[in-house]
């Protein structure tokens, strides 16, 4: 455990420093106003030509840019959880423990059976360890105890790999759907590694499988909003399970004990100077659109108590519906930042075409493997991957991460998608110079996009890939 330190000193430092950076740069702007205005003052005298001014006022014009300039944010590097083999749940055995729990009847327990097998999950996934106990222990010492299980070995191994220790730290961002303890997990977290006093802790509930997108894209702002403090942030994603499975008996609510499943990711972003020569990737854009305005849309997917008053995650019909309405609104705000002009000409036309001329025909879908080469969709289940991919005309090799991450990991909310990153770099297909879309998609609705270019070479084997030990045996065929 690192040693505490006083952070007083350090914040004031840093206050200190970003109030000269501001004094500095409203001094130049002044001292060049004032110098301008002498100078053109001079030339009514002497007759100095106007290209003479123009050359000054260009050249005080590229300085202020240079100064203001937002510095690049990086994605240094990422980390995600593999749980131990004792957490290792085959299909005989989840629905033996349904049977023993004593919660459900048989009809619930075929219900389950039935949607996990065709979920296109493993029998490799892994559930936390107060599962597995009968009757199961749920309580909130034992989900703190699966918090303490996920998040700090991933948090100490990214620090490691990248020789920093947690007061390098300056902002952490922890998200956790379902599960919100006083204190807050960013809390816990800052306190078993003794953080700084003034790191700025941030923890987000109720995101869903958005949860990673929204703290990344907040960290970003961070960034931006202050250029001049050059940092390094630590975003830590998870699901926790163990307060988090319902044992009711309405059906609605029961597909979330079958498809979610143990993990988590650690990711470090930094605006660094020093970042550009060692990140993996280069945070290039982010997008966030949402469509909690709609009544339908908010409560196809809600936290609710069924009518016995028991907790859990209600899933209605169309679900699969809404995620595609939300998935359509967000597609051309990207495509219009990342698409070739000819491709943006094409889907304009066929709009409206569609509006004026023949409301039966089909909006043309971009080919946004023109701008894109990877994409890292939702794991949320293999239907929700699918339908993804058919909206956006997309092939079997572009939904083989995510597929593959549900078959071998099954759903761990917004952290599946580091995992299937991880994936596209076990199998050696990151090169230098290509883009990367993560498209996140959570309760809400919400719907966001992170755009990350790698570069530099990126080789397998070259750190801890959550897929090193077996992705020699993969894709495999999901039916």
């Amino acid at each position: 455990m690192a040693e505490p330190i006083s952070g007083g000193g350090n914040f004031l430092s840093q206050h200190f420093r970003s109030t000269i950076v501001d004094f500095m740069k409203l001094s130049l702007f002044l001292f060049f106003i004032l110098l301008e205005s002498i100078i053109i003052l001079k030339s009514q005298i002497n007759n100095v030509p106007l290209y003479y001014h123009l050359v000054i006022i260009a050249s005080f014009i590229v300085l202020l840019l240079y100064l203001f300039k937002s510095p690049a944010v990086y994605v240094a590097d990422y980390v995600c959880y593999t749980p131990p083999s004792s957490c290792r749940v085959p299909f005989a055995t989840f629905v033996e423990h349904l049977q023993l729990m004593g919660s459900f009847d048989g009809k619930s327990v075929g219900f389950m059976e039935k949607i996990l097998r065709n979920s296109g999950l493993s029998e490799e996934t892994y559930l936390p360890p107060g599962v597995f106990y009968l009757p199961p222990i749920m309580d909130h010492r034992e989900a703190i105890s699966e918090v303490h299980m996920v998040l700090f070995p991933i948090f100490e191994e990214l620090l490691s790999r990248n020789g920093l220790c947690p007061k390098d730290i300056d902002i952490l961002v922890v998200n956790c759907s379902g599960f919100c303890p006083d204190p807050s997990l960013s809390a816990i977290v800052v306190n078993h590694f003794c953080m700084r006093e003034d790191v700025k802790s941030f923890n987000l509930t109720g995101m869903g499988c958005s949860g990673n997108t929204v703290a990344v894209d907040m960290v970003r702002n961070m960034m931006i909003a202050h250029p001049h403090r050059r940092c390094n942030a630590v975003v830590l994603s998870t699901e926790i399970l163990t307060t988090g499975w319902y044992r009711g008996k309405e059906r609605p609510f029961m597909v979330l004990n079958c498809i979610f499943r143990m993990g988590g990711a650690a990711v470090l972003l930094s605006n660094k100077l020093e970042a550009k020569n060692t990140a993996k990737y280069k945070l290039i854009w982010t997008l966030r659109t949402q469509g909690a305005f709609d009544d339908r849309r908010y409560n196809a997917a809600f936290r609710d108590e069924d009518a016995e008053g028991v907790t859990g995650m209600r899933l209605n019909g169309d679900v699969l519906h809404v995620a595609g309405e939300t998935l359509q609104s967000h597609i051309p705000i990207l495509g219009a930042r990342f698409l070739p002009f000819t491709e943006i000409i094409l889907f304009l036309v066929s709009a409206l075409k569609k509006k004026f001329l023949d409301k039966s025909m089909e909006i043309y879908v971009p080919n946004f493997k023109s701008a894109i080469q990877h994409f890292c969709f939702p794991a949320t289940g293999k239907s929700v991957v699918r339908e993804t991919a058919k909206r956006l005309k997309l092939g079997e090799e572009d939904m083989e991460p995510a597929l593959m991450t549900v078959y071998r990991y099954g759903n761990q909310s917004s952290a599946s998608l580091w995992y299937e990153l991880a994936y596209l770099e076990a199998k050696d297909r990151v090169k230098k110079g290509d883009k990367v879309w993560l498209l996140g998609m959570g309760t809400g609705p919400k719907c966001n996009s992170l755009v990350l270019q790698c570069i530099k070479p990126i080789l397998s084997g070259t750190s801890k890939n959550p897929w090193d030990d077996f992705i020699h045996k993969y894709p495999v065929r999901v039916p």
